[in-house]
């Protein structure tokens, strides 16, 4: 059933949020101060391209240095690609079948805010994204 969710997730809107995440990667990557930034973007990136069987912790002992990159990224892209998340989300949510990765969509919003601090782990229920 992952699969299945995971293709149809790549068809609708996997593929494009992928390739936002890994501009954003590049666009970090190109001044050495905000590489983290890019290393974060294209993680996230993975994990919007197939996202079911995947979940979102919190990692222990993130921070202070998380809290300032958070409120640079956010500044940077963060913003940009929520709105991405968000718009996606809404189209989605226009048909029957979309409203799972509409859902699914939504619930990317708060990593693309705040990816750092952050990872994605194997594991989890169909529902969880």
């Amino acid at each position: 059933m992952r699969t299945i969710l995971n293709v149809l997730w790549l068809v609708l809107s996997g593929i494009w949020l992928a390739l936002g995440y890994a501009v954003a990667g590049i666009v970090c990557c190109l001044l050495i101060i905000t590489i983290p930034f890019g290393i974060a973007s294209f993680r996230i990136a993975g994990y919007a391209l197939w996202p079911f069987g995947r979940r979102i912790e919190r990692k222990p002992g993130a921070g202070v240095p998380s809290l300032i990159g958070n409120i640079i990224w956010i500044i940077l892209v963060g913003w940009e690609l929520a709105l991405a998340h968000l718009v996606t989300g809404a189209l989605l949510c226009l048909t029957i079948i979309g409203i799972p990765f509409g859902i699914a969509n939504f619930k990317m919003i708060p990593i693309s805010l705040v990816p750092l601090g952050h990872r994605i782990v194997d594991g989890g229920d169909i529902t969880d994204i």
